[in-house]
C-alpha cells in the first residue's frame, strides 16, 4: 500500500512541477461577477483541451496550464456574448480579469458546451465524457466513476453530490424505468457523447414549479451521433481455461434510438458468477412507481410475505449459474403520445455454504444465554419475471395523461440441509435438519394521473394507483427434536406444553405449513394548486387509501409412516379478512421569501379498520391530525441547508393481525395481535449541500433523528435457541439518528479524491418472556454502526492508472463488536494503442474487539483486452476473477434478542478467454 501511494505522489508531483497559473475573475459590464461562468483553455499546438473551470460566486477561476505554451481561453455564460483570450505562458503565473458584454445566444456557444468537460446550465450538470475517458472504458460505470462528484457503488447505483440518482435515461427516454444498474452495467462506453445530471427533477413539468423536487436527481445519456439511427452493441463469448468444470459466458448486447422510437436488448447466460439482476434487486424493482401518498401524512405498506430466502452478499455464492434476458422499448406514434415498457425474465440456480453463529442474549445484561452453530448447505432455484407497459398523452403544455401496468411474479424454491449445534443452560446438542421453501407471488400495480394548468393560476393534478397481490409460501422443516415443546413452565400446566399439538412422539418431526395472503390496495388524490404569485402558492389535497387483505394459513405434520396430521386447532390456523381505510384532507402553502423556502402544512385524517377472525370482527375509528414541515435555505446557487419535518402515523398490515401460529422457520414461531394499534413516527432531516464548480470541490452532510411511539415491537419466549413471539404496541419509545457526510475534490484534471463517513445509532425496546414463570422483562438494546471509507484516483491518458482507497466499519451490539479493515486498489492502464488492463484488489481483515473471532481474507481480479484499434470489431480479453482462490468472507448482523456472524463460501478462482464483436 506504501509504494502504490508512493507512485501516487510521484505522479502528482510531476504534474504540479510543470504548470502555471492562470487566474481571475469574470464580471459583466456592471462589474457584477458572474458565477458558473465557463472557462476553458484550448492549446494551439495539439488543439487539446488542457484545462477548464468554472467561475464560483464572485467570479473567480483558475486554471493550471502549461510552461511555454500557446493558448486560446474560451468565456462562455448564458446571455452573454462569448469571448476569447489568447494567452503565452511563461514560467510566471498570470493574473487577468475578464469583462463580458451582454448579447443573445451564438451558435458557437453550442459549440463551447460541447467542448466544455463540465458546464452547468440552470439545474443541469453537463459532463463532456470523451473528456474523462482514457481508452480503458467498457461500459458507463467505467465513465461514471471519472467524472467529478460522480459515485458507483457495487450495486450498480449512482450517487451525485451525495443523492441518490432515482431516474436513468437514454436521449430523454427511460432505461428500464430509470433502474441504474441495468444501464451503468450494459450501456457501452465508446457510444456515450454527454452525461447530464439534472437537479431538483420533475418528471411533469406542469408542477415542477410548485412543488419541491430538491432531493431529486436524473440522469440522461446523450448518444455521439453515430449511435442514433443505427444499430449499436456488442456481443460478448467467452468460454473456461484450464477448469475442471466447464465454464462460459454469452452477453448480446443492441440498442437502436432514433426521434421516434428506441430499442434495447441485453442478455447474459454463464455459470462465472454475473447476476444482471439478483433477488434483492427485484424486490427493490419499483418499475419507476412513486409513493404517491408520502405527503398525505400516513404510512400502510403491504409487507412482503416471503420465507427469507438467502439472499447473496456482493453476488457471491459457491455456484451461480444464470439465464436472463431483458428488452425495453419506447414509441411515439404522434408528437404528444408516448408508448414505453420493458420485459425482465431471469432463471438462477445458486448453491450457498454459510458457517454461522448465533448468540441469544440475556435480558438487558449483553451475556449471552444460548448458542446455535449452524453449517449450512442450501440449493436455489429463481425464476424471475417483469413486465410494464406505459403510456404518456400530452397533446400540449397544460395537459398530460398518463397510464402504467406493472407486472412481477417469481418462481423460487430452496432446499436446506444444515448441521446445527445447540449450547445452553442444559448442555450442548447436535442434530441435522432439513428445510424446503417455495413460494410464487404474483403482483399487478396499476396507476393512473392526469395533470392540467387550467390558467396561470389554477393547477389540478389526479393520481390513483392500485395493487392486487397475491403470496403463497409453503415451508416444510424437518428435525430430530421437537422445537415447541417447551417443559412444565407454568402453575397448572401439563408436564409439557405442547405448543402446536403435533405428535412429539414420532422419530423426527415434520412439519409443514401453507399459507395464503391476498391484497387488493387503492390509492387516489386529487391535488388543487392555487397559485398566489410567482413566489407563493397553496395547495390543497383530497386523498384516500383503501386496503382489502386476506390471510389464510394452516400447519400440518407428516408423520413416520407417511400419513398427514393436520393440526386443526384454532391456534394453528388462520382465516382473517382486514378493511383498512385512510381519508385525508391536505393543505400546504409554499412561499419563497429572499433564499428561502418554506412549505408548512397539515393533513386531517379520518381512519376506519376492521379485521374479521376467530368468528368476530374488531373494529377502530379514530381522527388524527398530522402536520409537516419543509424549509430550504439557498446560500447560494450551488449551496443549500435543508430542513425536513413529518408526523406520520405507521400501520401494519394483516401479516402482524392474524392470531393464529406462523411457522417462520424451524426454530421460530410467531402469532399476530388484533388489536394493534398504529405507531407514530417523528422525523427530523437536516442536509447541507456544497457544489464548487470553481475547485470542483463536492461537500455534504444529512443528519436525520427518528422518534416512534407505540412502534409495532416483539413479546418473545426464547427457550434455548428456539424462538416464539408475538406482536404488541410499545409503551417506550425507540429512536435512531443516522448521519452520513462527505468531502470530493477532483483537480488539474487528472485527480479525483473523496472521503465518506456513515454512522447510525439506535435504541429499541422489547419483552422477553421467562419461561420458567412467566414473567415479562423489558429490553433495551442499542447498536452504534460506523462506516469510513477515503479513496483517491488518477486519470490520465498516456499513463498507468491508480485508485487507491480504505474502508474502516465498526459494528457495535450490545454483546460484541466487529470490525472490518478494507484497503483496496485498481489499476487501469490503456498502452501502445491496442491493449487495456484492467486490475482491482480489495483486503479485508475481519475481526471482533477481543479477537476471539479473526479472518483475514483478499479478492484479487485482472483483465487484458486487445483491440487493434478503438474502431475495430473485434476485442479479445482473458481475465479472471479470485485469482488468489479464496474460499470465503465474513459478516455480521443484529436482530434484537441476538447477533449473528457468518462465514460464506465464494466462487473459486475463474480463467476466462473471451471475444466481443462491436456493432
Amino acid at each position: 500500500m506504501n509504494k502504490i501511494l508512493s507512485l501516487f505522489l510521484f505522479f502528482s508531483t510531476i504534474t504540479f512541477s510543470q504548470t502555471i497559473r492562470y487566474e481571475g475573475s469574470v464580471v459583466d459590464d456592471t462589474k457584477t461577477p458572474l458565477e458558473m461562468a465557463n472557462v476553458m483553455a484550448v492549446n494551439q499546438a495539439n488543439k487539446a483541451v488542457d484545462a477548464y473551470a468554472i467561475t464560483n460566486d464572485k467570479g473567480k477561476f483558475v486554471l493550471n496550464l502549461k510552461v511555454n505554451s500557446t493558448y486560446i481561453i474560451k468565456f462562455s455564460y448564458l446571455g452573454m456574448k462569448n469571448k476569447e483570450v489568447t494567452v503565452t505562458t511563461k514560467s510566471e503565473n498570470i493574473t487577468e480579469n475578464i469583462v463580458m458584454e451582454a448579447g443573445g445566444i451564438q451558435l458557437d456557444d453550442v459549440e463551447i458546451v460541447r467542448e466544455m468537460p463540465v458546464s452547468i446550465k440552470g439545474d443541469t450538470i453537463v459532463y463532456n465524457a470523451d473528456s474523462f475517458k482514457n481508452g480503458t472504458e467498457r461500459k458507463l460505470e467505467d465513465v461514471l466513476k471519472k467524472l467529478p462528484g460522480v459515485e458507483v457503488n457495487a450495486d450498480g447505483e449512482v450517487e451525485v453530490e451525495g443523492k441518490k440518482v432515482t431516474k436513468l435515461m437514454v436521449e430523454g427516454k427511460d432505461f428500464f424505468d430509470g433502474d441504474t444498474k441495468l444501464g451503468v452495467k450494459n450501456i457501452p462506453a465508446d457510444a456515450i457523447d454527454k452525461v447530464q445530471v439534472l437537479r431538483n427533477y420533475n418528471e411533469n413539468s406542469i408542477l415542477k414549479g410548485v412543488e419541491n423536487n430538491q432531493d431529486n436527481l436524473a440522469m440522461n445519456i446523450k448518444l455521439k451521433s453515430g449511435k442514433k439511427n443505427f444499430w449499436f452493441g456488442d456481443a460478448t463469448a467467452g468460454i473456461g481455461v484450464g477448469h475442471t468444470d466447464e465454464r462460459y459466458i454469452i452477453n448480446p448486447k443492441l440498442f437502436y434510438y432514433s426521434p421516434k422510437y428506441s430499442i434495447n436488448l441485453i442478455s447474459n447466460f454463464n455459470n462465472i458468477g454475473e447476476l444482471p439482476l439478483t433477488i434483492n434487486d427485484y424486490f427493490k424493482f419499483t418499475g419507476g412507481f412513486r409513493s404517491m401518498m408520502a405527503k398525505g401524512g400516513s404510512s400502510f405498506n403491504v409487507a412482503t410475505n416471503d420465507l427469507g430466502i438467502a439472499l447473496l452478499r456482493n453476488n457471491r455464492a459457491k455456484e451461480i449459474e444464470t439465464q436472463f434476458g431483458a428488452t425495453n422499448f419506447s414509441y411515439n406514434p404522434t408528437k404528444s403520445w408516448s408508448l414505453s415498457g420493458f420485459g425482465i425474465l431471469s432463471t438462477s440456480i445458486t448453491d450457498l455454504e454459510t458457517v454461522s453463529s448465533v448468540n441469544f442474549l440475556r435480558p438487558n445484561s449483553g451475556e449471552v444465554s444460548s448458542t446455535e452453530n449452524r453449517q449450512d448447505i442450501a440449493h436455489q432455484k429463481s425464476n424471475l419475471g417483469l413486465f410494464k407497459l406505459s403510456s404518456t398523452y400530452k397533446p400540449n403544455s397544460n395537459f398530460q395523461l398518463d397510464y402504467d401496468i406493472l407486472t412481477k411474479y417469481s418462481k423460487q424454491d430452496e432446499n436446506n440441509s444444515l448441521l446445527r449445534q445447540s449450547i445452553d443452560n442444559s448442555g450442548t446438542t447436535t442434530e441435522n435438519i432439513t428445510t424446503f421453501k417455495d413460494q410464487n407471488p404474483i403482483s399487478v400495480n396499476q396507476n393512473l394521473s392526469f395533470y392540467n394548468t387550467i390558467n396561470d393560476k389554477n393547477i389540478l393534478a389526479f393520481e390513483m394507483q392500485h395493487l392486487y397481490q397475491e403470496e403463497d409460501p409453503f415451508y416444510n422443516a424437518n428435525l430430530e427434536t421437537d422445537p415447541f415443546v417447551i417443559p412444565g413452565i407454568l402453575p397448572g400446566a401439563p408436564a409439557i406444553l405442547n405448543v402446536l399439538g403435533y405428535d412429539f412422539e414420532e422419530q423426527r418431526t415434520n412439519l409443514n405449513q401453507n399459507r395464503f395472503v391476498q391484497t387488493n390496495k387503492l390509492d387516489a388524490k386529487l391535488d388543487y394548486y392555487y397559485v398566489l404569485g410567482p413566489k407563493s402558492n397553496i395547495n390543497v389535497t383530497l386523498g384516500n387509501t383503501y386496503s382489502y387483505q386476506n390471510f389464510d394459513s394452516s400447519i400440518f405434520q407428516i408423520l413416520d409412516n407417511g400419513n398427514v396430521n393436520n393440526l386443526s386447532q384454532s391456534q394453528n390456523t388462520n382465516d382473517v379478512n382486514y378493511i383498512f381505510n385512510d381519508a385525508f384532507l391536505g393543505l400546504h402553502y409554499k412561499i419563497l421569501s429572499g433564499k428561502f423556502t418554506l412549505t408548512p402544512g397539515v393533513s386531517f385524517h379520518n381512519y376506519s379498520m376492521n379485521n374479521e377472525q376467530l368468528g368476530s370482527n374488531f373494529k377502530q375509528n379514530f381522527n388524527r391530525v398530522l402536520p409537516d414541515f419543509f424549509a430550504l435555505y439557498q446560500i447560494k446557487k450551488s449551496e443549500s441547508l435543508t430542513y425536513n419535518f413529518a408526523l406520520t402515523n405507521n400501520f401494519t398490515d394483516i401479516s402482524k393481525l392474524a392470531e393464529g401460529y406462523v411457522l417462520n422457520g424451524y426454530s421460530s414461531l410467531s402469532r399476530g395481535y388484533r388489536e394493534l394499534e398504529n405507531s407514530i413516527a417523528q422525523t427530523h432531516t437536516l442536509r447541507y449541500f456544497k457544489y464548487n464548480m470553481f475547485n470542483f470541490e463536492n461537500i455534504y452532510a444529512n443528519l436525520s433523528y427518528l422518534r416512534t411511539v407505540d412502534a409495532v415491537k416483539s413479546r418473545a419466549t426464547i427457550l434455548g435457541v428456539n424462538q416464539s413471539s408475538v406482536p404488541f404496541n410499545s409503551p417506550f419509545a425507540d429512536e435512531s439518528i443516522s448521519g452520513m457526510g462527505g468531502y470530493g475534490r477532483s483537480f488539474l484534471k487528472r485527480y479525483k479524491a473523496s472521503a465518506n463517513v456513515r454512522l447510525n445509532w439506535a435504541k429499541f425496546n422489547n419483552i422477553q418472556v421467562n419461561p420458567v414463570n412467566n414473567s415479562e422483562i423489558l429490553i433495551t438494546n442499542e447498536s452504534f454502526t460506523q462506516s469510513y471509507t477515503f479513496k483517491a484516483s488518477t486519470n490520465y491518458k498516456n499513463w498507468p492508472n491508480l485508485e487507491i482507497g480504505y474502508e474502516y466499519s465498526i459494528n457495535d451490539y450490545p454483546n460484541s463488536k466487529f470490525i472490518n479493515e478494507k484497503p483496496f486498489a485498481r489499476l487501469d492502464y490503456y498502452f501502445l494503442k491496442s491493449f487495456s488492463f484492467v486490475s482491482e484488489y480489495e483486503y479485508n481483515h475481519y475481526y471482533n474487539s477481543d479477537k476471539s473471532s479473526d479472518n483475514e481474507y483478499d479478492f484479487l481480479s485482472a483483465s487484458l483486452i486487445y483491440q487493434k484499434t478503438k474502431d475495430s470489431k473485434w476485442e479479445y480479453k482473458i481475465s479472471a476473477t479470485n485469482l488468489l482462490n479464496t474460499t470465503s468472507l465474513n459478516d455480521d448482523s443484529f436482530g434484537q434478542f441476538s447477533t449473528r456472524t457468518s462465514q460464506y463460501n465464494v466462487q473459486p478462482r475463474y480463467i476466462i478467454f473471451s471475444f466481443k464483436y462491436n456493432l
